[in-house]
């Protein structure tokens, strides 16, 4: 999930900062270091991608990486309310990660976020290595293993444990991510940590409410409808392709 517009002014009186802060960060509030890093992560995080991807991964799979990226980039066009006259909107790394697994995942998260900095200017072009780390590497593969390994606690191929791992990951994920992103505006000097934690943390743990609800809601139908879609398809559940498009 990612704030449309976070207003904090009204909490926190102070002059010199910007009255919004979001998950998708724009240019001017990260120190170069910072920029430096994440872009340093980043980059690493898609050539590995790219190139697991490659090794692992059937070429059925591509046209499922594209329709996960044409859904997930029409989703965070729908923002919902939140309390607090502010918004938020899909982030979807943890469904990319369900989905396509966290090489894949990843590689359709970035993609998303490209096309998000350079023609819509969602977060901005000079700090989009770290918007990709943030909601990126953070969302897609933190999300991914901990959904994985909640699924397979509860049981891998039970519905139970796909949900619950799903549901737990995608709030988690956002979370993180946005405790993440407030530490990196505090190191660069934008903003005071506590001050930025708080706003941060405290609209991200209701956004990831409605992040691990509409990840609950499109999971669940791929289940219903073609679990064998599913990153790691279950076993046991009806399988109604020939083949799976995703490897196991």
């Amino acid at each position: 999930m990612d704030t449309a517009l976070l207003s904090i002014s009204s909490f926190f009186p102070l002059h010199w900062l910007m009255p919004q802060l979001a998950m998708h960060i724009p240019d001017g509030f990260l120190s170069f270091p910072v920029i430096l890093l994440t872009w340093v992560l980043a980059i690493a995080l898609i050539a590995v991608s790219l190139n697991r991807v490659q090794e692992e991964y059937q070429e059925r799979t591509v046209p499922l990486m594209g329709v996960c990226a044409a859904f997930i980039f029409a989703a965070q066009m729908i923002n919902f309310p939140i309390p607090g006259g502010t918004s938020g909107h899909l982030l979807g790394g943890t469904f990319a990660g369900v989905l396509l697994g966290p090489w894949a995942g990843s590689l359709v998260m970035a993609v998303v976020f490209i096309v998000q900095a350079t023609l819509f200017q969602d977060g901005g072009l000079t700090v989009l290595g770290a918007n990709i780390v943030n909601m990126g590497l953070i969302g897609t593969f933190g999300g991914y293993y901990l959904y994985r390994t909640i699924r397979y606690a509860l049981g891998r191929d039970s519905f139970r444990g796909i949900i619950v791992g799903t549901a737990i990951a995608a709030w988690t994920s956002v979370v993180v991510a946005s405790i993440v992103c407030a530490f990196q505006l505090a190191i660069s000097g934008t903003v005071p940590l506590m001050v930025a934690l708080s706003a941060m943390v405290f609209w991200h743990v209701m956004i990831g409410i409605g992040e691990a609800i509409i990840t609950v809601i499109a999971v669940s139908y791929i289940w219903r409808t073609r679990p064998d879609l599913l990153y790691k398809a279950p076993r046991t559940a009806p399988i109604n392709a020939s083949r799976p498009l995703s490897p196991r």
